[in-house]
């Protein structure tokens, strides 16, 4: 028979399914910055889909070289297997510029990808988290200013299934 009700999501205690469920369809920018660590603390062991959607300097919009991988997640997430299923959209930053100026612009990037997938792929908005990190979690420190810190990095927060290459 069909179950209704609350869902523990595998990998998830309670307390973190209870958080998850309070940010999904929440602005971006309406995260304080205790819920950016909170998040990142429940992706922290979570698979990656560490898509290459890297972002010209000082720039939100999609390049045409990040928009392959764009379109093949969109594919992903509109597997039946993974509806429902609630995806970090995490904006990354270099290390170039301020703190909040990087913190607002790694907010615009995770929001580019997110209106992406939901205007040309129709997911659920609801189910895509955006949160934006700035320059607080550089992916190659040893090079701040590296173009492969300017990402948008995707996470399954619910290991409800595992997009298929």
């Amino acid at each position: 028979g069909l179950s209704v009700g609350p869902q523990t999501a595998p990998g998830l205690n309670a307390d973190q399914a209870k958080f998850v469920q309070s940010v999904r369809g929440r602005a971006t920018r309406s995260l304080s910055s205790a819920e950016r660590e909170e998040i990142a603390t429940i992706v922290k062991d979570k698979p990656k889909i560490d898509l290459e959607i890297n972002f010209n300097y000082n720039s939100a919009d999609i390049s045409a070289k990040s928009l392959p991988s764009v379109q093949a997640l969109g594919r992903a997430l509109t597997n039946p297997d993974l509806q429902g299923s609630t995806f970090v959209v995490a904006g990354h930053t270099d290390a170039a510029g301020g703190e909040e100026y990087n913190q607002g612009l790694s907010e615009r990037r995770a929001d580019a990808i997110k209106r992406y997938l939901v205007d040309k792929y129709g997911i659920n908005g609801t189910d895509l988290v955006t949160v934006g990190y700035g320059k607080s979690k550089l992916k190659d420190p040893g090079q701040p200013l590296a173009e492969v810190n300017r990402r948008v990095q995707v996470v399954n927060m619910e290991n409800k299934a595992t997009a298929a290459k």
